[in-house]
């Protein structure tokens, strides 16, 4: 559990250091799009053969990368979106 906390943190830190531009994101946040990256990343690896969801293998942590990167750009949209109607 505690290095699926710490994998999710380093693949969403990832993820902020390749999207360009500054995310206003805090650590919870960067944490629980690293978590849901990499569970994305995992289920994918997974279907197309290359490990378990739960075990960290190249594939798997270079999606997960990508999902993260996916997720805070969405999470961006949102936040904004939020911010302009109030």
């Amino acid at each position: 559990m505690l290095g699926f906390l710490v994998a999710g943190l380093i693949i969403g830190a990832l993820a902020r250091l390749i999207k360009p531009g500054k995310q206003d994101l805090g650590l919870l946040a960067t944490l629980g799009l690293g978590l849901v990256g990499s569970l994305i990343g995992g289920v994918i690896a997974q279907f197309f053969g290359t490990g378990d969801i739960w075990e960290l293998n190249v594939i798997g942590f270079v999606l997960a990368v990508i999902a993260a990167v996916l997720l805070i750009g969405v999470a961006e949209s949102v936040a904004g979106r939020n911010k302009s109607a109030g």
